[in-house]
């Protein structure tokens, strides 16, 4: 679902992402992890097209999103670490925006806004100004809006930013849930414990480069710590300063 080929980008004089490659096959659920800095935001906003690349191509769903910008975006969700939303309307009146923005009907646009505000226990706060919401509220009626137009892929920058347990544990039952009826849902973390209990792979970028990607116990392989938890095996990995990678054909690019 995403192939990502020799990506870079460049801001200036720093390399911000440097010659990336990675498959993620669908309903994958991938984590993408790294220090601060390291790249991940960047490569988050090149694969939603939001920043154009300095070189490479991205792929989604087979289509070079460079080429079929529209096509791409009409499959992909994208909800960043600081989500905007406009405080003055309702949670209603933001679904129905929303729901135009992507040509649904107004029948589609009903249907699944009480779908997902079922889910997201968000019916309680339908007619509700924005700005009166608490910070958890708005994170579920960022993800309701987002899974409206029932995307094929989703990325998701920091998914659990100032949530509370009962809101986190709803997030990751539904990302399981999505994934597993074929959802692709690519998500950048610093909560290592996450990518641990979630993640069907999980990639490492330290300084703009790729430094290892696989499941976890490949991801012990490589660093030699055989019973090691992702906390030691990220350090580990990026603490070194030297590129770890698995066998081409098991890592994705």
């Amino acid at each position: 679902m995403i192939e990502i080929l020799h990506l870079s980008k460049r801001f200036g004089d720093v390399l911000a992402v440097d010659d990336l490659s990675l498959e993620v096959g669908r309903g994958e659920l991938f984590c993408f992890l790294g220090p601060n800095g390291a790249g991940k935001t960047t490569t988050i906003k090149l694969l939603c097209g939001l920043l154009r690349p300095t070189a490479g191509t991205i792929r989604l769903d087979g289509m070079d999103i460079s080429e079929h910008g529209d096509q791409a975006h009409a499959i992909t969700g994208y909800i960043p670490d600081q989500p905007f939303l406009y405080e003055r309307l309702t949670p209603v009146e933001f679904i129905e925006f929303t729901g135009r923005l992507y040509r649904l009907s107004a029948a589609e646009i009903r249907r699944r806004r009480d779908e997902y505000f079922d889910i997201f226990g968000l019916q309680d706060y339908r007619d509700v100004l924005i700005k009166d919401m608490s910070h958890g509220l708005r994170q579920r009626l960022i993800y309701a809006a987002t899974l409206l137009h029932q995307p094929r892929v989703i990325f998701i920058d920091e998914p659990l930013v100032g949530l509370d347990p009962y809101s986190i544990r709803l997030i990751k039952d539904l990302l399981r849930t999505r994934a597993a009826e074929g959802m692709t849902i690519f998500l950048t973390t610093h909560i290592l414990a996450l990518a641990e209990d979630i993640g069907e792979r999980i990639g490492i970028i330290h300084e703009g480069r790729l430094r290892a990607v696989g499941t976890l116990d490949e991801l012990r392989d490589l660093s030699r710590l055989p019973d090691g938890g992702l906390e030691d095996v990220f350090l580990e990995l990026t603490g070194s300063g030297n590129p770890a990678s698995l066998p081409a054909d098991e890592r994705g690019g």
